[in-house]
């Protein structure tokens, strides 16, 4: 399970540093590919293992609504490794689709981890916090 918020730096060659905790659990190969939100645009990672769960779950989806995904999801999906100092190539189509500069936000999600540019997660975050965060408390019966 990955948790945890880490601020990095874009560095010149679209590379960003993942913890030693997240490379582990990802394995030496993983994939990165377009976040889900289309409001808030970031890039995700997962591991091998996830991405083909995820890729057997749009399969089992009705014709139309699995080809709408395998478009934002499957098709910009690169599988990538980290380099000896744990820095991780993000394609360029994924920083610019995600609006990632130089500051970003790190973030383990369950199964996945998240790359953010980090004005975008705090828009992001603003905006979660404004709308659904009562909500989702309640649900959780606290």
């Amino acid at each position: 399970m990955f948790t945890g918020i880490t601020f990095q730096t874009l560095d010149a060659k679209g590379r960003v540093t993942l913890s030693q905790k997240f490379r582990d659990e990802l394995g030496e190969s993983f994939y990165v590919t377009s976040g889900f939100d289309n409001d808030f645009r970031s890039v995700q990672i997962m591991s091998c293992e996830q991405f083909n769960r995820l890729l057997s779950q749009i399969r089992e989806l009705p014709a139309r609504t699995a080809l709408q995904l395998q478009y934002v999801l499957i098709s910009p999906a690169t599988e990538v490794s980290a380099n000896a100092q744990g820095r991780v190539q993000i394609p360029q189509a994924l920083r610019d689709s995600a609006k990632l500069k130089k500051d970003l936000v790190v973030l383990g999600m369950d199964t996945r981890v998240e790359v953010w540019d980090k004005e975008t997660y705090d828009e992001f975050m603003k905006k979660q916090m404004q709308e659904s965060f009562d909500d989702a408390l309640a649900l959780l019966r606290l």
